[in-house]
């Protein structure tokens, strides 16, 4: 943020905040592309998971190193994302964030 102000010579003010994260991409939670990108490849092409990390890493197009050591960490301390045995699993907060409804859970004998 300090950057943003100095080259656009403001101040660090409500607005200059609001339009550095605009300009960033970051979204009013503090999500930046990738961060989306993880979520809504979990929700829309995994149905919510579990789906693997180099599976995950692929269908983003990053290296799996930064997604466990970069985004991982942050998604899970802000609850919008699990890691199970399995793999890696959208939160009710990831769906509710996104507007996406939760898939009943179905089993060989029906929902």
């Amino acid at each position: 943020m300090r950057d943003y102000a100095l080259v656009h010579g403001t101040d660090a003010d409500l607005p200059a905040v609001r339009a550095a994260l605009e300009l960033y991409d970051v979204d009013p939670i503090g999500l930046d592309r990738l961060d989306r990108a993880v979520l809504e490849t979990i929700l829309h092409r995994f149905e919510g998971g579990p789906v693997g990390l180099s599976t995950l890493a692929v269908s983003v197009g990053e290296e799996a190193e930064t997604i466990e050591s970069v985004v991982e960490p942050f998604l899970v301390r802000i609850g919008m994302l699990g890691r199970t045995p399995r793999g890696r699993v959208a939160t009710n907060a990831a769906y509710a964030h996104f507007g996406v409804a939760r898939r009943s859970e179905e089993t060989l004998f029906g929902p």
